[in-house]
């Protein structure tokens, strides 16, 4: 229950109650549940997509819209932070201790506000091309706690924290490869149930499902990379990493499901 707590208290802005102990442990498992925590926020969005649908099927941009605003909102738009602060110290081409110094500031630069808006552009359109082929809400799952995955695999014993403290210091190295890959393969036998179960025919089942494996394998391929480019520039991963890491492979899930749904 502390590793759901801090889960659910780090990743979204629902109510969790404090966790009675915090330590790499903790984190560890943290990270490990990350995928249910993208699988609740995904619910309620995936609800507001549905609903919106039905109400207004002729309306397949103002079910994205909401649905993506949902996301935003149940999250604490904490990620697009990290986004912000991540794609501002890249840009900055600076040497590491002022990269990481760029990540500490609170204001948000000019590459900050196009990588925030271009992620919530991709997944509006993105979305829009699943609602459109009756994949909405199904999409809205598959994607949510597929680019929750990418936190298990960026917390990969393989990769350091950047820094000696934060959030990235409390859950980085803290999870073995082959747990991470054990966790893929429950999240993706999930996905490929919820696709089947949903799909109305043999030959849409066929397109669906490949769409849902790609989008839990696109979402662990953005992690594997931003992890091996944050090592590369900060020599570790750090909260703002986890948080672009986050972003990023929600839009490469959504966008996976609308190319190949």
């Amino acid at each position: 229950m502390n590793g759901l707590r801090l889960a659910l208290g780090t990743l979204t802005v629902l109510p969790a109650g404090m966790p009675s102990r915090v330590d790499r442990v903790v984190g560890g498992r943290a990270m490990l549940l990350a995928p249910v925590v993208g699988l609740l926020i995904g619910a309620i969005s995936a609800g507001v997509v549905a609903v919106v649908h039905v109400f207004r099927p002729e309306a397949p941009l103002l079910a994205a819209v909401l649905g993506v605003l949902a996301l935003v909102v149940l999250s604490g738009a904490l990620h697009l932070d990290g986004l912000a602060d991540f794609a501002d110290a890249l840009s900055s081409r600076r040497d590491r201790e002022t990269m990481l110094r760029i990540m500490k500031q609170s204001d948000i630069g000019p590459f900050g506000v196009v990588a925030i808006v271009a992620v919530l552009l991709l997944d509006v359109v993105a979305l829009t091309a699943c609602v459109q082929s009756d994949f909405g809400w199904q999409a809205v799952l598959i994607a949510t706690t597929a680019s929750r995955l990418s936190l298990t695999w960026s917390c990969r014993t393989t990769i350091p924290p950047a820094r000696p403290d934060g959030l990235g210091a409390l859950v980085a190295s803290t999870v073995r490869p082959s747990t991470a890959t054990l966790t893929t393969i429950a999240v993706l036998a999930s996905a490929l149930a919820l696709t089947w179960l949903a799909s109305p025919g043999a030959g849409a089942t066929t397109v669906r499902l490949s769409g849902a494996a790609v989008a839990v394998l696109a979402a662990v391929a953005v992690s594997v990379f931003v992890t091996r480019r944050a090592r590369a520039a900060l020599g570790g991963v750090t909260g703002d990493i986890l948080g672009a890491t986050v972003e990023l492979a929600l839009a490469a899930a959504l966008l996976a499901l609308a190319l190949v749904v």
